[in-house]
């Protein structure tokens, strides 16, 4: 997931945090034999309980079924499940950096955002090889680079994908009406072919909303910059901050200025509220129907739900995102060498990330799989979401990953995307003038990237 991740507002890893990154932690175990496809392998010969941590606002990773439907079927291994926070960047990571380099602390199954991935790829030391307990062999169940990111610089196995970041627009019925605008999902998606069109919508609906109080067309700057950024990274060279041999390419890479840009004229067009993603404010106005729309890669869909709650079902919808397809977000599940159950840790990982472990997560919080069978399945495919006026979710992201490129994440783009966008919530806010958010933005990813 991301969900940031995917799933929450971002600060700059802290001195103690970074510190942990030079530590190695210490521990091993002994072969496991997990089926394929993700099911469990033997139970423990002695009863044993399995932590797995992770993070992400709303319905965070949708994990309660599948570990009650586990722990039903394996009296003898156990899973104590714990969604720590919903701030990713700012909290969960530096905080696991903290236990990696202590040697203690840390759960037994990790989540990791993909934006953090560069940064543990490159710290074999801190996790279990997985390819010991023969979980090399899930190699075609997911897209190539969802596995080969996954791979540390040893060439080691270290964690498999959760989720994938499919791109849609997530948007307020209720508000599009009273504004006079269409509110059918195929009607909505036609209004915006590119982000031109978008901002033509959005100021009809501000001509319609426009009081101090009204509703606002857009939540922030956050959802809407990481959207095109991962529309625009595959235009150029498939990089954001970084290029694929992580030097900084922030002021060089098109497509970093054209998001930056996109969100610049929507917030000098008075089109948003104003609102940081991931905090207080903004999860009370997706739930009081604070702005109308959002950008919504699959993950997203949990956390709206999540805030609004039931009094905020139906009124949401999910309609095509301007400017056509992209990837936000996406996850993984890792051991670190400290547990001290690493095969029955790799049991538990290796159901979570196949196929059942997938489909449960989609079904509870539209998490959509990256895992090929699990996309495949009908449970998935043919999927409604009845928060979302029973939206075909199945198919629309099944249709917007199909021709995904993936996008290189450099080492500290955790620390760059944190910085910069600091400075983005800035402008948009008022305490950044337009005129100097782009030379505070360009120094903020710089002194981030060291």
């Amino acid at each position: 997931m991301s969900k940031n991740r995917r799933r929450g507002r971002f600060a700059t890893v802290t001195a103690v945090a970074a510190t942990a990154l030079a530590v190695a932690s210490c521990g091993s175990g002994e072969p496991a034999q997990p089926t394929a496809g993700g099911g469990a392998a033997s139970a423990a010969a002695e009863p044993v309980t399995i932590t797995v941590h992770t993070f992400g606002g709303g319905e965070n990773f949708g994990y309660d079924k599948a570990v009650e439907t586990w722990n039903a079927a394996h009296p003898n291994i156990q899973i104590k499940y714990q969604n720590l926070t919903d701030r990713f960047e700012d909290v969960y990571l530096p905080q696991l950096l903290q236990r990696l380099q202590a040697g203690s602390g840390a759960a037994d199954v990790i989540a990791l955002d993909e934006g953090a991935m560069g940064l543990m790829k490159a710290r074999p030391q801190f996790f279990t090889d997985l390819g010991q307990y023969g979980l090399d062999s899930r190699k075609a169940d997911f897209p190539a680079a969802k596995w080969d990111n996954g791979v540390n610089t040893e060439g080691r196995l270290f964690a498999l994908g959760t989720d994938i970041g499919g791109m849609t627009l997530c948007y307020r019925t209720d508000l599009f009406e009273k504004a006079g605008l269409p509110t059918e999902r195929e009607e909505v998606g036609r209004l915006w072919p590119d982000w031109n069109a978008f901002m033509e919508v959005g100021k009809k609906f501000q001509a319609a909303n426009p009081g101090k109080d009204d509703p606002r067309f857009l939540d922030g700057p956050n959802t809407l910059y990481n959207v095109i950024l991962f529309q625009e990274a595959p235009k150029n060279g498939n990089v954001a901050y970084f290029d694929k041999g992580d030097k900084l390419v922030i002021e060089t890479n098109p497509a970093v200025k054209t998001a930056f840009d996109t969100v610049k004229s929507f917030s000098q067009a008075g089109l948003t509220a104003k609102l940081s993603s991931f905090t207080p404010p903004w999860n009370a106005a997706i739930k009081k129907g604070g702005f109308a729309t959002m950008g919504c890669p699959a993950w997203m869909l949990g956390v709206v739900s999540g805030a609004a709650g039931e009094s905020g079902k139906g009124k949401w919808d999910v309609a095509a995102v301007p400017g056509g397809a992209g990837n936000w977000g996406g996850s993984y599940l890792a051991v670190p060498k400290q547990s001290k159950h690493p095969k029955e840790a790799a049991e538990v990982l290796n159901y979570l990330t196949g196929k059942e472990g997938h489909v449960m997560a989609f079904q509870e919080a539209a998490a959509f799989p990256s895992s090929i069978p699990a996309q495949q399945d009908p449970a998935v495919s043919e999927l409604r979401n009845p928060f979302f006026n029973d939206a075909p979710t199945g198919q629309i992201f099944g249709a917007s990953v199909k021709d995904l490129q993936p996008t290189f994440l450099g080492e500290k783009h955790a620390q760059v995307k944190t910085s910069v966008e600091k400075v983005l919530e800035g402008m948009d806010q008022g305490s950044v003038p337009y005129d100097q958010a782009w030379t505070r933005f360009l120094g903020a990813g710089v002194k981030a990237a060291g």
